[in-house]
């Protein structure tokens, strides 16, 4: 599988660096200066855009445009101290210059494990077949779908949906007895009653269901699923969220799927990034809008609380690039709760690496004396 990717640099010394690194994950790599790069972009679709924020305004503008290409991108920094500001620009990875091999190694292997997530996710069969809709509380009311992926379906209603509306949907898969029922919301929509909806909080068992329909009627395979990010340390945990040292962390508001192995037992809980640090570790809030998401989450520290003397193997998958749908309903599931892990979590922003992991450091002096 082939990646395209765009270097934004005018430094010959990071290119160099950056280029065979980007070789060897199976990207074609083309660079460019500051101005060419925005034509650049509204010419191609890149996988993954790297730009140098040597010039911070300049940068800022690439990743604006990036964005709209729906681009990982990774910025390039040499003051660790404006590494809040190049993610408030939008950057999704930060390398630090000089660039070393490994640190380069670390980001794009997280990086190119999103990048298929992105392209499963966008995969879609057509299809023309009923589909019962219901928007809120509305009435239900039967419409057409258009395609279908393992994340969402196109849709043509009879009346206009309107973006972020809550849907209902239901449907058969053609060749299939297997009835479906999933919750979404809008995506796009447009006057004319065609709609994109985004599954939301769709069932392991629903998803199974649906990958495989999909694999047995495209026209051509899905792209591949991304292999877990190993070498992950689990350090930190509780009921709302955990603290993972990793070299390859995922960015600020990815979703992910985590997956705890010990012994015979195999447990699997999703979450969202809510922290990143380049090259040292991520925090992420569990996802518990459901009960079948908080009894992942049970399940998860169960696992571990009953293998005191077992080493569990960690391995984390990214689930998608941006899982921001529906946060205010997990803070305000968590919010009746004391849990000073989730509390930091959602904290960071104000606090440098070195501030959250002292931050960290007394809240686990703390349990151990709760504790003893």
């Amino acid at each position: 599988m082939t990646f395209q990717a765009l270097l934004v640099s005018k430094s010959d010394a990071a290119i160099s660096a950056i280029r065979p690194v980007l070789s060897s994950f199976g990207f074609d790599a083309e660079s460019c200066g500051y101005p060419d790069s925005l034509c650049r972009l509204t010419e191609q679709k890149f996988d993954v855009v790297v730009v140098d924020f040597d010039d911070p305004h300049s940068a800022g503008l690439v990743l604006q445009n990036a964005a709209g290409n729906s681009s990982v991108t990774v910025a390039l920094l040499s003051d660790k101290t404006k590494v809040r500001n190049v993610f408030g620009a939008g950057a999704n990875f930060v390398l630090y210059k000089p660039i070393a091999k490994a640190q380069a190694e670390a980001t794009f292997r997280a990086a190119t494990a999103l990048i298929k997530r992105e392209r499963r996710r966008s995969f879609r069969v057509p299809v023309q077949m009923p589909v019962f809709l219901r928007v809120q509380n509305g009435a239900e009311m039967e419409g057409i779908l258009l395609d279908l992926s393992e994340d969402g379906m196109d849709v043509l209603a009879p009346q206009a949906l309107y973006p972020s509306a809550p849907v209902t949907a239901r449907f058969t898969l053609p060749s299939s007895n297997t009835d479906i029922e999933v919750t979404g919301e809008a995506a796009w929509a447009n006057p004319n009653g065609q709609s994109g909806v985004r599954f939301v909080d769709i069932s392991p068992k629903v998803r199974a269901s649906l990958r495989s329909w999909l694999f047995a009627h495209a026209a051509e395979n899905p792209p591949e699923d991304p292999e877990p990010v190993s070498h992950c340390k689990l350090t930190d945990l509780s009921v709302g969220g955990c603290y993972v040292e990793t070299e390859s962390p995922f960015p600020e508001r990815s979703g992910i799927v985590l997956c705890l192995k010990a012994e015979n037992i195999e447990v699997q809980a999703e979450g969202t990034v809510r922290v990143m640090h380049p090259g040292f570790g991520m925090g992420i809030e569990f996802a518990s809008r459901t009960a079948e998401q908080r009894e992942q989450v049970s399940n998860f520290i169960s696992s571990l609380s009953s293998k005191p003397g077992v080493m569990p193997e960690l391995l984390v998958t990214p689930r998608a690039l941006s899982a921001t749908a529906n946060a205010a309903d997990d803070e305000a599931h968590h919010e009746d709760i004391e849990d000073p892990l989730l509390e930091l979590l959602r904290g960071h922003e104000l606090l440098t690496q070195e501030e959250f992991m002292q931050r960290l450091r007394q809240q686990r002096g703390s349990e151990a004396v709760a504790n003893s």
